[in-house]
Formats: C-alpha cells, sequence, structure tokens
C-alpha cells in the first residue's frame, strides 16, 4: 500500500521550521529559481516514513546529491561516516562558512561526509552566495 502524501499542515510545519532555508546547504528558497522539497532524512527507499521527524527542507540540488544515501567517506580519513542529520544534530557543530561565507566547511568526520556527498559547494551555489553576500543577503541568520 502506498503511503498517504504529506498533507499541506505539515509541509508547512516543515517548511516553517526550517526558516526557508535548505537544511543542509542553508541556501534560501527565496532566492531560488526551483522550488523546495520535503526530503525523507531516512530515506522513502529504505523504510522511511512521511513523519515530521524525518522531513527536512531541501534543495534539489542537496535533495538530488542524497537521493538515498545515508553515509559517505569523509575525504579527510577516508572511513563511511552518517551524513548530517537536521533533525537529531545542530548544523552550527557540523559546519562552518569560510572566511568569504561562499563555502560551507565540514568541521566533523560527519560534516566533510555531507559537504562532500552533498556537494554544498557546487558552483553556483557558490557564486550565488558570493553575490548575496554583497548585498548583505547571507548568510542567512536563523
Amino acid at each position: 500500500m502506498a503511503e498517504p502524501r504529506i498533507s499541506a499542515e505539515l509541509r508547512q510545519r516543515v517548511m516553517k521550521r526550517a526558516g526557508g532555508c535548505c537544511e543542509y546547504c542553508l541556501s534560501q528558497q527565496q532566492f531560488s529559481t526551483q522550488t523546495y522539497s520535503l526530503e525523507h532524512i531516512f530515506p522513502r527507499a529504505l523504510g522511511g516514513l512521511s513523519q515530521e521527524d524525518n522531513l527536512a527542507l531541501s534543495c534539489k540540488g542537496c535533495n538530488n546529491h542524497k537521493h538515498d544515501k545515508l553515509e559517505a567517506l569523509d575525504p579527510l580519513t577516508q572511513e563511511l561516516c552518517p551524513l548530517f542529520h537536521p533533525r537529531a544534530q545542530s548544523w552550527d557543530d557540523h559546519f562552518a562558512w569560510s572566511e568569504d561565507y561562499t563555502r560551507v566547511i565540514g568541521k566533523t568526520p560527519t560534516g566533510r561526509a555531507t559537504v562532500s556527498a552533498l556537494k554544498l559547494n557546487r558552483d553556483g551555489v557558490v557564486n550565488l552566495r558570493h553575490v548575496l553576500f554583497r548585498v548583505g543577503e547571507h548568510p542567512p541568520y536563523r
């Protein structure tokens, strides 16, 4: 039996909780040309449910790169690490901004693995961050 669609009420709660930002790369939906998705942190393909504690607001880039991954290699240690979990972990514990606020820096094995696997520093996103920083719209204040 197919899982029921995500209700408009649940969608609104997740979007409000995220503050209009992708919960992985912190890109702001208001400056995106694409609508953001509700991403299943524990993927549906692996049995994850469409419940509030398993949903994150995600830009298309992060959502597509994450797909059904739960782990990735830490590029520093080459060890398999869990990806960042927006419901169970704090973004600031695992990530920081580069000095010019254009790149996300992984501070932990999970942070580094997530930056690499989800390609949080895609060229287009870095370019947008640069422009938004210059006009005082980046980083987003949560």
